[in-house]
């Protein structure tokens, strides 16, 4: 048997997925969490007051209350979850095979939002757990079935859940994955009926809004609780960058990766363009072998301004980090390379001097700016900027294993970055990659002004990606994450 709980909500939606729970011949008890009359009686049903799953005191007291060997956590997000035949049987029998500390299934979604074709159902495959899935918003989907033996164990370990109002769900299932396996089940065991409004359960850059920044900083002790319970949270205690030996062309480069992007790429090279600064710099366009007339403008930009350099690679299997290590490889780049993607522009003239004046006043290996998200038509988009002030020196390193970026322009100690080797030859999550890489021995400066417009338009890559396209880049940094981890414990001496 089993005991589930749910949140309070006054939808019908939630009426519906209780009635489908409650009439489970396995689950023994429904707990709803929150105030509000039920939208009918059982015996099943009982009451608990609390705000929501992620706060602290609420998941303690859902654990008291639970005689049974399993909880089943129901996140409904404003829609119905409907199990399908057999769904909390196989649930169990795949708890009870595995040992795990939790199950979670794949499932199906009905209704049309969300969908770019308009389908009424379609799959929803989810992501295995790795070790390096740390990110405080992994997606487990709205069933989440958890071992309580396994819950109570770790609690006894790790410490109890901290009486947080935003962390405490993250905070028991980082406390549970250290000595048990958070099961992926590749089955779609129950449909998720989207509602009418369409609202999703995470946004892009839900993260940094700065509403939710107390909810951030409690995110990032559990994280850093995590880190210290498996050796890998490292200490402030950094490498002097090694000096540089090697001459260069010139003191920065602006570094710019494109390909088909001949409706932005101009104003981007302007912007780098029209940089003022009291050192030389250039700007090195690295053309991967366009063919929607991209190269026809660089070409044209180049013959009229020396400083740009229109590199086309030899070879046709570059991705973004491929292209970024062409430029830094190559004889025309600078002392430091700074990013500019091609469909964004720096926020004014002073960009580049502001970033290599953060390289020659500290000693760092990366810098990072803070950006103002924009549409197309460079109006400002909630949350505007994003600055990423999360970053400490004592722990940003660490809670930068929890997040899914670092903030932009990212630029780089050009000697640095060839000497280790470069970024990986992906096109996502190359530079998230350099950045826990470095800062894993080197400090990283930060930037806290918006020097940047991040413009986000229907032409992005990652503008309207498809389930299976944002599991793979999810999956990849998780494997980042994963690797970074192991090679922080070996530093540490705990592997």
């Amino acid at each position: 048997m089993i005991t589930a709980a749910i949140l309070h909500s006054p939808d019908k939606a939630f009426e519906r997925t209780l009635r489908h729970f409650v009439g489970l011949p396995l689950v023994e008890k429904v707990i709803v969490v929150g105030g509000g009359p039920l939208p009918f009686s059982s015996p099943k049903c009982e009451r608990l007051r609390g705000e929501s799953f992620l706060a602290g005191r609420t998941l303690d007291a859902l654990l008291e209350r639970v005689r049974t060997g399993y909880l089943l956590l129901l996140f409904t997000q404003g829609g119905e979850v409907r199990p399908g035949p057999g769904a909390v049987e196989r649930l169990l029998a795949v708890a009870e095979t595995t040992g795990a500390g939790v199950v979670y299934p794949d499932y199906s979604e009905e209704g049309e939002a969300g969908r770019p074709d308009g389908g009424l159902r379609y799959a929803h495959p989810l992501n295995d757990y790795q070790e390096g899935s740390i990110r405080d918003d992994f997606d487990f989907g709205c069933l989440m079935l958890f071992s309580v033996r396994a819950c109570r164990k770790a609690l006894k370990k790790y410490g109890p859940i901290p009486h947080v109002k935003g962390a405490g769900l993250y905070d028991l299932r980082l406390k549970v994955s250290v000595g048990h396996e958070l099961f992926h089940l590749c089955e779609p065991l129950y449909t998720f009926i989207v509602p009418v409004s369409g609202a999703g359960r995470e946004t892009l850059f839900d993260y940094v809004d700065p509403r939710n920044r107390d909810i951030q900083k409690e995110m990032e002790a559990a994280a850093t609780r995590h880190l210290k319970n498996v050796g890998a949270w490292l200490r402030p205690r950094f490498m002097d960058v090694p000096r540089c030996k090697e001459d260069f062309p010139v003191c920065a480069s602006v570094v710019i990766p494109v390909r088909n992007r001949v409706r932005t790429v101009a104003e981007a090279v302007e912007s780098a363009l029209s940089q003022e600064t009291d050192f030389s710099f250039n700007v090195i366009v690295v053309d991967n072998h366009s063919t929607d007339g991209t190269t026809r403008v660089l070409s044209g930009l180049a013959r009229r301004h020396s400083i740009l350099k229109h590199l086309v690679p030899g070879r046709t299997d570059l991705s973004i980090g491929g292209c970024w290590n062409q430029a830094v490889y190559s004889e025309h780049c600078g002392r430091y390379a700074v990013q500019l993607d091609s469909d964004d522009l720096y926020s004014g003239p002073h960009t580049l001097q502001k970033v290599v004046g953060m390289f020659q006043g500290g000693d760092y290996a990366m810098v990072i700016g803070s950006y103002t998200l924009v549409d197309a038509g460079l109006s400002v988009m909630p949350p505007g900027l994003v600055d990423h002030r999360e970053w400490t020196e004592r722990n940003g390193r660490n809670n930068a294993l929890r997040i899914n970026g670092l903030g932009a322009p990212r630029a780089f100690d050009a000697a640095l970055f060839r000497r280790v080797g470069g970024l990986l030859n992906v096109g996502y999550g190359e530079d998230y990659e350099m950045a826990l890489r470095l800062s894993r021995r080197y400090r990283i400066g930060r930037i806290y002004e918006s020097i940047y417009l991040c413009r986000r338009w229907e032409g992005n890559t990652d503008a309207a990606p498809s389930i299976e396209e944002k599991n793979r880049n999810d999956a990849f940094k998780d494997q980042v994450r994963t690797l970074e981890m192991r090679a922080r414990r070996r530093m540490n001496g705990s592997e």
